[in-house]
């Protein structure tokens, strides 16, 4: 990039204000585009916008920047120091801009002006100003002016370019700065949404909100003609809202005699825990017996059987006590009335005979609500509600074969089982309409038949106005298929019916809550389109001009050579998401409500899979075989290298990566810069909220990190391929980078993973400058031999600023490793709540684990390993503090190391998870300690044997602390001397800092830490 101007996020960024923009936007969803559909790793808009300005404004600092732009950038930020503009800035900014009102020529600084225009960034990323016309107009002036400083011409824009354009966040930011955009994607579904956000909403989007709103009115109106009968009014006045049903099995318990025994499939009895307590029980005689009633049931494998159903009954419990388990745990059903447990595979079978069990559930409970009365009530489901569901599977029986505009009304296409992410096919769910149940499937075909009557009706107007509107009511029909599927979890906190798509996969959910589709709650067309309306307005006011949208393959990209000047991309994270399976849920009804109007996206029975780059192997190996590692590195650096075409010489690109595994790393990586890029810098901003308590104690990646890069070109456009890097020179030139960029990021709140993978952009900037780097030998070095390095690098400088600077080589390789990985571990800390779905709750209460899952701190494998090798350790030498299994290492908790620390054989510590119950005391280890004193090997008054190492004394003495052997710990330090050793504190005090805050360890550490002073030290 020799003689290029510098763009401001090669340079700064101000990381901490706008991932904290990014992390209140996502939580609230104010605004943003999932309120017109959900796609996966949809990214924040705040992120979005604030990297799109600063990879398209020039630095004002640099010394080749064109004075056209500082003096227009100067211009602009002037205008911001007056007092009606400065009340919109946030009090972090105004403080400069006051400065530069009282002297002017505070902006005459370079420097300065930079600072000025990174505030702004930053102010700008809040969504309260995202739609200010003060902020818009600055901003595309600003666009304009580096567009012309770069070569442009006047009154033409920049070109942004998205390849994998998703869910649209992206392009329309890029809009919302002042660009032209050109989105494209292989994926129908993200196209149809780009072509809603940055084509339709821009153009109609005020006349789209109104329409979409008044359908919504209209549907409510029509759809209560021909559904009302399956949806009926209680006579009390009150309006069901909400249905939950269970699936359900026969018992198979081998000693029960008569009819047999039905088995709703309850994962917990509890109905509400959210002010008022409301729970289930079973209906008992005054013996204890679950009584039964006895029913006729037909199955959805078309058999008729006589059944016993044990009886429920709602009652408000006094204390969590009184609540019984559900009766389904880790997919094994144990029966009310006999006690017999059903393992998981005869209730998997059992549910393969009927299709998933969706259409035969059973009602258990309806929520209702009255008008002019608070809260809800919670009812078992009287005979009318029952006989209405009834005459609903009727009606679906009926009506199943039927065909309209060519579709069948509901959708038979093939549902295939994924490892993992795909889990109820395994249950019987083998097409996408089984995941629905009868009344789902009616309302939906029902709403889809509705629009497809408006659309008609505007296309008879306009082609362009109908098409627009059609693309907006098929994303409410996905909306409401979300939120109307057997696989919503009903909410305890909320209470309410979650979507589908909580998390991205289709888990099995053996009970479920159905959404009363005329009572106008959530769930409802009236909720839905609510939603949209108000996104198409938020888009209409802040946006000015149109993007163009393209169904495409990022390899095989139409633009020509040299065509755009921004290249912004979230590219598919190797295995994490499979986009185009899940994409098939909403795809198989946007064919049938729009299909025909978009033939060029809704060709096939489902989303067209061979182009879409992913690691598909591990998911799928019978339909995705080929596409393993080495399928994803060759098809990226394809779409790289078609990127590095159609990009301008003097052009950048910014890739979004958010994978927490160091091979989807090395893969993208190696793609990039096979490709021909020079990755320039790497800015971590936090979009991922780690607000669920199974992340916490993981390094789950909290920020998705935006590599820029530019591409290493000859003037012809070639690759160049004569710029050969020394070995030697480079790994000098690494530590030294590292140690520049390290403390920059801890300034930004930056710690743990995310500085690991904000490293990699200084880092690679030195190895991809070059064509190739190679060793005295002659011998190239590969990008993988050069990131164990570069992990190095950041592991020594870490530890520096862990251990303050001190040398850090005082301790054993224990020490540095378990510092270092659980400074890895401090990624997002703090920025979740801790709060944890209700299922994940219950579930874990039936496994009888404690809170947070598995004990102890887990990274995965290959992340422990590099860090482990930048110091110096292996992993394998240190079995008593880290456990391996799998692809994932556990640092032990203190307590597990118990035995290794005061048992006389370490090859004898007994495992946690098979020790008797008189063991179970407070604190587990009280009873090995006990062992190790009856053993002789030190006793009350005696002394414990010290142990080997820094690390093996702290953990000593943090056991005694929390078992409260107090003597001994006081003989411990006092007459081994361990208190005396000064590495003995300065460790102690760095694991305080480190352990996360809530665990044990922190608490015992510290105190240990508070007996300090007491004890003379």
């Amino acid at each position: 990039m020799n003689g290029q101007v510098k763009r401001l996020i090669e340079v700064d960024l101000p990381i901490r204000r706008i991932s904290e923009h990014a992390r209140n936007e996502k939580d609230s969803r104010c605004g943003h585009i999932p309120r017109l559909h959900i796609y996966p790793a949809a990214r924040p808009l705040a992120a979005c916008r604030a990297v799109v300005c600063a990879a398209m404004w020039l630095d004002p600092a640099d010394p080749i920047c064109p004075e056209y732009f500082r003096d227009q950038a100067r211009a602009e930020m002037l205008a911001w120091t007056a007092y009606e503009r400065q009340k919109l800035l946030s009090s972090e900014s105004r403080k400069r801009f006051e400065a530069a009102r009282k002297y002017p020529a505070l902006f005459k600084d370079s420097e300065q002006l930079r600072g000025a225009l990174l505030d702004f960034i930053a102010d700008f990323s809040n969504w309260d100003n995202s739609a200010k016309p003060a902020f818009l107009n600055t901003t595309h002036a600003l666009t304009q002016a580096a567009h012309v400083a770069l070569g442009g011409e006047e009154g033409t824009r920049p070109l942004l370019v998205d390849a994998f354009a998703g869910g649209g966040a992206i392009p329309l930011e890029g809009l919302r700065v002042g660009a032209d955009v050109f989105a494209s994607d292989s994926n129908p579904l993200a196209v149809l949404i780009n072509k809603v956000v940055i084509q339709y909403a821009p153009k109609f989007g005020e006349r789209l909100a109104a329409e979409v709103t008044r359908w919504g009115k209209e549907v409510n109106n029509e759809a209560r003609k021909s559904l009302g009968r399956f949806f009926p009014e209680e006579t009390n006045g009150r309006t069901p809202i909400a249905y939950l049903w269970a699936r359900t099995i026969l018992s198979e318990a081998p000693d029960s005699s008569g009819d047999p025994v039905e088995v709703p499939l309850i994962r917990s009895m509890w109905l509400s825990r959210k002010g008022e307590l409301i729970a289930l029980r079973w209906k008992r005689s005054r013996g204890g017996i679950v009584q039964t009633e006895t029913n006729d049931v037909l199955y959805a494998n078309g058999r008729r059987i006589k059944v016993r159903r044990p009886i429920l009954e709602v009652y408000e419990p006094s204390s969590s006590s009184e609540v019984e388990r559900g009766t389904v745990a880790r997919n094994s059903a144990t029966c009310p009335v006999t006690g017999y447990t059903t393992p998981a595979r005869r209730v998997q079978a059992q549910l393969m005979e009927r299709f998933g069990g969706a259409l035969d559930s059973r009602l258990y409970c309806v929520v209702s609500v009255k008008r002019g009365q608070a809260g809800r009530f919670y009812t078992i489901p009287t005979e009318s509600q029952l006989s209405a569901y009834d005459r609903a599977l009727k009606e679906f029986y009926r009506c199943r074969e039927t065909v309209e505009d060519g579709f069948a009304i509901f959708p038979g296409e093939y549902l295939p089982p994924m490892s993992g992410v795909f889990n109820a096919p395994l249950y019987g769910h083998s097409t996408w309409g089984s995941l629905f149940n009868a009344r789902q499937l009616l309302a939906l075909s029902t709403y889809v038949r509705i629009a497809r009557k408006t659309i008609s009706n505007a296309l008879s107007e306009s082609r362009e106005w109908g098409t627009a509107l059609g693309a907006v009511l098929g994303l409410v029909i996905d909306r409401l298929a979300d939120l109307n599927a057997s696989l919503c979890v009903w909410q305890l906190s909320t209470p309410n019916t979650a979507h589908v798509f909580g998390r991205w996969a289709l888990p099995m959910i053996m009970d479920y809550g159905e959404v009363n589709p005329l009572a106008g709650a959530g769930g409802s067309p009236e909720s839905a389109v609510w939603r949209v309306a108000a996104s198409l307005k938020d888009i209409a006011v802040a946006i000015d001009h149109t993007g163009e949208v393209n169904i495409c393959s990022a390899e095989t990209h139409p633009l020509p050579a040299d065509s755009a000047d921004l290249f912004v991309t979230d590219p598919p994270y190797y295995n994490a998401v499979p986009y185009a399976d899940i994409s098939d849920f909403f795809y198989v009804w946007l064919r049938r409500t729009v299909g025909n109007l978009f033939p060029d996206l809704f060709k096939g029975e489902l989303t067209p899979k061979e182009m879409e780059i992913c690691e598909m192997a591990g998911w799928d190996p019978v339909r995705y075989g080929h596409k393993d590692k080495a399928f994803f590195e060759r098809k990226m650096a394809e779409a790289s290298v078609r990127a590095r075409e159609f990009l301008k010489p003097s052009g950048i690109g910014v890739v979004v990566f958010a994978h927490k595994t160091t091979s989807g790393w090395e893969a993208l990586l190696q793609a990039i810069i096979s490709a021909g890029w020079t990755i320039t810098a790497s800015w971590p901003i936090d979009t991922e909220m780690a607000s669920r308590l199974r992340a916490k104690n993981s390094a789950a990646l909290a920020s998705s990190v935006h590599l820029v890069c530019r591409p290493r070109e000859n003037p012809d456009g070639s690759v160049r391929r004569d710029i050969v890097g020394d070995w030697r020179d480079v790994l000098q030139e690494l530590p030294r980078r590292i140690h520049e960029w390290m403390p920059r990021l801890a300034e930004e709140g930056i710690v743990g993973a995310d500085a690991i993978f904000a490293c990699l952009g200084p880092a690679l900037e030195i190895f991809s400058r070059y064509s190739c780097v190679e060793k005295a030998s002659g011998e190239a070095v590969t990008l993988k031999e050069y990131l164990e390095h570069v992990w190095a690098a950041v592991a020594k400088e870490a530890l520096a600023m862990v251990f303050r600077g001190a040398d850090a080589t005082g301790f054993e390789e224990d020490a540095r490793l378990t510092a270092m990985w659980l400074w890895t571990l401090r990624t997002g800390e703090g920025n979740g709540n801790g709060s944890v779905s209700d299922e994940e709750s219950e579930e874990d209460d039936q496994k009888g684990s404690q809170k947070g899952g598995v004990a102890g701190f887990v990274l995965e494998y290959d992340a422990a390993r590099k860090i482990a090798q930048g110091l110096g350790a292996h992993l394998e030498d240190l079995t008593s503090l880290v456990e391996i299994k799998g692809d994932s290492a556990r640092l032990l908790p203190v307590a597990e190391r118990t035995h290794a620390l005061f048992g006389k054989d370490e090859a004898q510590a007994p495992n946690s998870s098979k020790r008797k119950k008189d063991k179970q005391l407070k604190l587990g280890f009280e009873a090995e300690l006990e062992a190790a004193e009856e053993s002789g090997e030190w006793g009350q008054k005696g002394i414990p044997k010290v142990g080997t190492t820094v690390l093996d004394r702290v953990h000593q003495s943090m056991i005694l602390f929390a078992a409260g052997r107090g003597e001994a710990l006081r003989r411990f330090l006092i007459d081994e001397g361990i208190g005396r050793d000064e590495r003995f504190w300065r460790l102690a005090q760095a694991l305080s800092a480190l352990y996360p805050s809530g665990t044990d360890e922190r608490r015992w550490v510290e105190g240990v830490q508070a007996r300090k002073k007491g004890l003379g030290f």
